[in-house]
């Protein structure tokens, strides 16, 4: 597969729910014989232990109708912006087309996680390269790179996400969402795809930072390398710091 020279292997390019709890089925108290002929009620099973609080909802950082929050970054060559059917919707590039965050709120730089929908709507590389924080640097999730599987973070050690021990690779469909969420920590970047972690990498010992090309799209941003993209549920939440 030939590398791309601006895709994930760009400066950058280098959710959670809980079930709500049930009650337990009520338990049907029989009689049962013993050896002495007494009859003694059956005990009743354990109730089933309650399911985890949900987590708390993320701040939302896009509206849903108009590009609030953000702009559009001016990579050169970049194609239009504009919000359609309640999501972001990201034309083509050559090669680059995306969004970088314009709110005036700060942005943590560890201890939270990022949460999106993107899709690849038309084209064959990544669709969503997610350039976040990370303590007083910057790494990206590349999703979809290098001709359209690779999953990964650019850059670790001035590796590419084609080239790191977070290199992983993955089939998408066009025209299909997929939830992507992203969280940072003293410790950890993790990155889940559909609620299946597809990354885990230590931050400590380790050189964490972009592709040169991304740089524009810091402190956050979301890009698409040749390919017709859309962005939806973009949220920000905070976690409690480690004890």
């Amino acid at each position: 597969m030939e590398a791309r020279p601006v895709c994930c292997a760009s400066p950058c390019c280098n959710p959670a729910g809980g079930a709500v709890a049930t009650s337990a089925s009520p338990v049907n108290v029989t009689s049962i014989v013993v050896a002495n002929g007494a009859q003694s009620p059956a005990t009743p099973a354990a109730p089933a232990a309650p399911a985890p609080p949900a987590a708390a909802p993320g701040k939302p950082l896009f509206d849903g109708k108009t590009l609030t929050n953000w702009k559009r970054t001016n990579f050169g060559g970049e194609g239009e912006v504009k919000v359609e059917n309640d999501a972001i919707l990201m034309e083509f590039g050559y090669p680059l087309t995306g969004i970088t965050y314009d709110g005036k709120a700060p942005l943590p730089k560890t201890n939270y996680e990022i949460s999106l929908e993107a899709q690849r709507v038309d084209g064959v590389d990544f669709f969503c390269g997610l350039t976040f924080p990370v303590e007083e640097s910057h790494c990206s999730l590349i999703v979809g790179g290098w001709a359209g599987a690779v999953v990964g973070l650019s850059s670790i050690d001035t590796a590419d996400a084609s080239e790191n021990d977070t290199t992983t690779y993955m089939d998408f469909k066009s025209k299909q969402w997929y939830k992507i969420r992203v969280r940072v920590t003293e410790d950890h970047i993790t990155a889940w795809i559909d609620d299946k972690q597809v990354v885990k990498q230590e931050v400590k010992g380790h050189q964490i930072g972009i592709r040169p090309e991304v740089g524009l799209n810091c402190p956050l941003g979301v890009c698409a390398y040749e390919t017709k993209a859309a962005l939806r549920n973009i949220s920000l939440r905070e976690l409690p710091a480690k004890p």
